[in-house]
């Protein structure tokens, strides 16, 4: 099991802290030292979950706030507070998501469910939360991608899926879109000379209620290659699921724009792997940057 190095004197914010890999990587932060804010949509949910991490770890540092990334409000409302009491910001964990949502759904900024909760909600808290991560002598982004992203492909053309939906379509692109912004975040710091270091990762098969959530929204319900899928392809728990993740945001040689999976990709300890090649794309992932910004009415520009 990876032991996440001492974590005195860090703030860390973890989105999705509730439950599966948020959590799991929320209580390891806090046992390792780090001051851990449970960024979570359902306050009751974080509640329980900073209970059952300070019963393991009494001298735990815990906060719960509400974010809804699926709402922008939600998510300036959230940085404006971290902002506004100046801490620096030293680890920024993007964990929450949405999968396969059966049919098409949008956030309150009418934005594709998956597109917008999965990037332009993550998307919007990272930019807003630069002046804080900057204001750290070391800061991390890690972003959690998904091994979907080898099968997506950014759809200019149609980026909110409204001229045809796909659960599992719109699912692959906006985890690519999560890789992408991972890599280009990488390179405007470099290009800006600032010490942020912004890395992915990806779980593996992990079980979680990601996979069961998504399809239930609408009254839908998994499908049965889902649940197929679910007994016979190799998988493991959110306790080595979120290694990746932790790996990212805390390994020591981790490096700008690295990314971290399974060892045997699907299980296994974390390691470094290579992200698919669309991911690797710049000319796309700069459009898809601009696209962003222009949806969410936030400019990196004026945070670096």
């Amino acid at each position: 099991m990876y032991q996440v190095p001492d974590q005195h004197g860090k703030l860390a914010v973890v989105t999705g802290a509730n439950s599966g890999t948020g959590k799991e990587a929320a209580t390891r932060l806090a046992a390792a030292g780090a001051h851990v804010v449970l960024a979570v949509r359902t306050p009751v949910k974080g509640e329980q979950a900073r209970a059952e991490i300070l019963t393991a770890h009494p001298d735990a540092q815990v906060d719960v706030r509400q974010l809804d990334l699926a709402d922008l409000a939600s998510v300036r409302e959230f940085a404006d507070k971290l902002i506004a009491e100046g801490r620096p910001l030293d680890l920024l964990l993007n964990n929450a998501g949405v999968a396969n949502v059966p049919s098409r759904h949008e956030t309150a900024d009418g934005f594709e469910l998956q597109l917008g909760s999965n990037f332009l909600g993550p998307f919007a808290l990272t930019v807003r939360l630069l002046p804080l991560l900057l204001s750290a002598p070391a800061p991390r982004v890690a972003t959690m991608s998904s091994l979907g992203a080898a099968t997506g492909h950014i759809d200019f053309d149609d980026l909110q899926s409204t001229r045809q939906y796909s659960p599992t379509k719109a699912y692959a692109q906006s985890k690519l879109a999560d890789l992408m912004m991972t890599l280009h975040l990488a390179d405007l710091a470099a290009q800006h000379q600032r010490p942020l270091l912004s890395v992915g990762a990806h779980p593996g098969n992990t079980r979680t209620n990601l996979l069961t959530s998504g399809p239930t929204l609408g009254g839908g319900r998994p499908g049965g290659f889902t649940s197929l899928a679910a007994k016979i392809v190799p998988s493991q728990g959110p306790e080595q699921g979120a290694e990746p993740l932790l790996y990212a945001a805390t390994g020591p040689d981790a490096a700008p724009g690295g990314y971290f999976g399974p060892r045997w990709v699907m299980t296994g300890p974390p390691k470094a792997v290579r992200p698919p090649r669309r991911a690797q794309d710049k000319a796309v992932a700069a459009r898809l940057w601009t696209e962003a910004e222009r949806f969410t009415g936030i400019s990196v520009a004026d945070q670096l």
